[in-house]
């Protein structure tokens, strides 16, 4: 393509510099000189014939402005966002506060925290409370209606786990799939799950105090 959209004059430079361009020896056009032998001239712009063409660290372009994919997917994280927002605030304003939504490289992320005297889950337990039902059942339609791909993942704090051969990465990964169970009986599609999957007291959400309240949460990842 590179070099049918050249002029006559330009395709033995581009050729020349394909065929002689190494990754590990230390010879071949450079791409500067490969750049300034395929700019057009001051008598080729503005003719509208072709598009205009540059190398970048290697990449040829057609001279059209990148990014447009990555402004569409930042305005669809914003959209999901405050979707979420709005429905956190109108339907769970006494529990907002253990809920943090944050915008991230690959899309959105959910924690659904715990605190003293409102649990997600009793005590060493894999069993819902009602607030935690709740909180899920409302976020859930948000989730169901942007289709995207969901990850749910079950955290724990860093309290030793009395039960023998029963451990926080058992309980973290049961709590994560009873998050799942909610979802789906919210109207969650089983086809955006992606992943579910528990961590333990591994990725602490408060890394000075392991034993923090809000170190035990449910996740939500919802991707691009």
């Amino acid at each position: 393509w590179l070099i049918t959209m050249s002029s006559p004059e330009k395709r033995a430079a581009v050729s020349n510099y394909f065929s002689d361009f190494s990754l590990f020896e230390n010879k071949g056009t450079s791409v500067m000189e490969f750049q300034e032998s395929i700019r057009p001239q001051a008598s080729e712009k503005g003719t509208g014939s072709r598009p205009s063409m540059s190398v970048i660290r290697g990449e040829v372009t057609s001279g059209k402005t990148g990014g447009s994919g990555k402004g569409e997917e930042k305005m669809a994280n914003e959209k999901v966002m405050a979707a979420l927002k709005k429905e956190i605030e109108t339907k769970l304003a006494e529990v907002k506060d253990q809920i943090r939504v944050v915008g991230t490289s690959e899309g959105v992320r959910v924690e659904v925290m715990e605190k003293e005297g409102s649990p997600m889950f009793p005590l060493s337990s894999f069993d819902m409370t009602p607030m935690g039902k709740n909180v899920i059942a409302v976020i859930a339609g948000t989730l169901a209606d942007s289709k995207r791909q969901i990850a749910i993942e079950g955290h724990t704090d860093a309290h030793v786990f009395a039960k023998t051969g029963y451990s926080n990465w058992e309980l973290s990964t049961a709590r994560a799939s009873a998050a799942r169970i909610e979802l789906e009986k919210a109207g969650l599609s089983p086809d955006q799950l992606s992943r579910v999957a528990g961590f333990a007291a591994t990725q602490p959400l408060i890394p000075d105090n392991p034993l923090d309240p809000r170190n035990r949460r449910i996740s939500i990842m919802v991707y691009e």
